[in-house]
């Protein structure tokens, strides 16, 4: 009976713990009010978790299991009245969202942005209304953007035209202003999701030249029709969001998981994989798929498609877009 008891209370404390560290972790970043009052409400739980352990230790029955379930079953209920919306004072860079018309073959996108970046904090402000003929979609870039957090890297995707032209979509987090972004908020519906669409002298310049982050292109074997179908996908899940907002999530709702269910529309074959969350391993699940070119070895791709140095040495009047994509001379 001894043994039966410690097991039991073992499976007690995991699931308490468990349960109260998430719960805390929500009011830590959810509860109404200032930081005080997130601050004093999650320590509050805490101890409230402390107390019903203690009080299952000294054997007063159900009655602290009870009220403890009741807690849950009240904070569950104030969690999902918690939802997402698209009216408050954002970001500029997220300030407007993405919208798209599709007219047969021709696709107007709405608020493209196109900011000149001097730093994070300076920057010339330009939303642009463009046109695209989707006959002339003629390649499709994945980029993956990496600040040095091991096994994470952002992920874009850069549709190019017959004329050179590039628009880069980017499933990114809706931040408010003088928010920064959380890993861990990012779990507790701390941040809208957005899809920006951006010029590529925006979006990947950004990283590279002000964020000094890596970047690295790859160019994804995909049929005209496959592009049409992914370039349409990431219109309508736009237009889906101006219409519903939803909240992005660091695992089930991200920068690759929303590009990977867009493509499991176009190939339902296609496997889930670990690499579809630890993004710096993109490119080797893309190579086993058959996504990028095989005939070279994955390094080599990876060596040549380092584009952080060309972006860097770019001037501001330079074609950018011509410019990463271009090998340096030996």
């Amino acid at each position: 009976m001894v043994i039966v008891r410690w097991i039991l209370y073992v499976l007690i404390v995991l699931v308490a713990v468990i349960s109260g560290g998430w719960a805390a972790l929500a009011l830590w970043y959810q509860a109404p009010g200032g930081q005080v009052v997130r601050v004093v409400a999650a320590v509050t739980w805490v101890i409230f978790v402390l107390t019903v352990l203690a009080l299952i230790w000294a054997r007063r029955g159900g009655v602290p299991i009870a009220a403890y379930v009741l807690a849950y079953v009240i904070l569950l209920a104030w969690w999902s009245t918690i939802a997402p919306s698209n009216h408050r004072e954002w970001a500029d860079d997220v300030s407007r969202m993405l919208a798209g018309q599709v007219d047969g073959d021709r696709v107007t996108l709405y608020n493209v942005r196109n900011f000149n970046w001097r730093t994070d904090d300076d920057y010339d402000a330009r939303w642009e209304t463009r046109s695209y003929d989707l006959n002339q979609l003629s390649t499709a870039d994945v980029i993956l953007s990496s600040w040095g957090v091991p096994g994470i890297s952002h992920a874009l995707i850069s549709f190019g035209f017959n004329d050179g032209s590039h628009v880069v979509f980017s499933v990114e987090i809706r931040r408010k202003k003088g928010q920064s972004f959380s890993s861990i908020g990012g779990f507790f519906k701390q941040f809208e999701s957005t899809i920006v669409a951006a010029d590529e002298h925006d979006i990947i310049r950004l990283r590279t030249n002000v964020r000094n982050e890596t970047d690295h292109l790859y160019r994804l074997r995909m049929d005209k029709a496959t592009m049409r179908s992914l370039f349409l996908a990431y219109v309508q899940e736009a237009n889906e969001l101006g219409a519903k907002p939803a909240f992005y999530n660091t695992v089930t709702s991200n920068c690759v998981t929303i590009v990977y269910g867009m493509a499991k529309r176009i190939d339902p074959g296609l496997p889930y994989d670990y690499r579809l969350l630890l993004t710096s391993y993109l490119p080797s699940y893309l190579y086993q798929v058959g996504a990028l070119d095989t005939r070279y070895p994955l390094a080599v791709l990876t060596q040549q498609g380092d584009v952080t140095a060309r972006a860097r040495a770019t001037a501001p009047s330079d074609d950018f877009s011509k410019a990463i994509r271009t090998p340096p001379e030996p």
